[in-house]
């Protein structure tokens, strides 16, 4: 299912046995910093009934400080309700965005949807 959350922003929505798989894509994604999408994705997550949801950000070229901040309060309502957050296909950049931000132990990185749903080794910095 694909999904518009704002101009230059779309999502997919994958559900699997207790996951919820979301990847965020666009022609031109991620020009318009002013987006919500902890709250969005937070409500997918309540319709589908799961508490484990892992993002597929490989085509996030980089991760400015509003969708950090949107990744930081929607991290804190699935831990909030014990539930699990994770990343996977990030970028170089992208992590050592996070390092530098000193927020990269919040979220664990894996590099694939397989790897992330198993629990895999998290991506280790190059």
């Amino acid at each position: 299912m694909t999904l518009d959350l704002a101009p230059g922003w779309t999502i997919d929505v994958d559900r699997g046995p207790d996951w919820l798989f979301i990847r965020l894509h666009g022609e031109r994604p991620f020009e318009t910093e002013d987006v919500e999408l902890a709250e969005p994705l937070w409500q997918l997550m309540q319709q589908h009934f799961v508490h484990r949801i892992v993002l597929e950000l490989d085509e996030v070229p980089v991760l400015h400080s509003r969708l950090i901040g949107e990744l930081v309060r929607l991290h804190k309502r699935v831990e909030s309700q014990s539930g699990l957050l994770r990343l996977c296909g990030l970028s170089d950049v992208n992590q050592q965005v996070l390092r530098t931000m000193h927020i990269a132990d919040r979220f664990p990185q894996y590099a694939t949807r397989e790897a992330a749903v198993m629990g895999d080794r998290p991506t280790q910095p190059r």
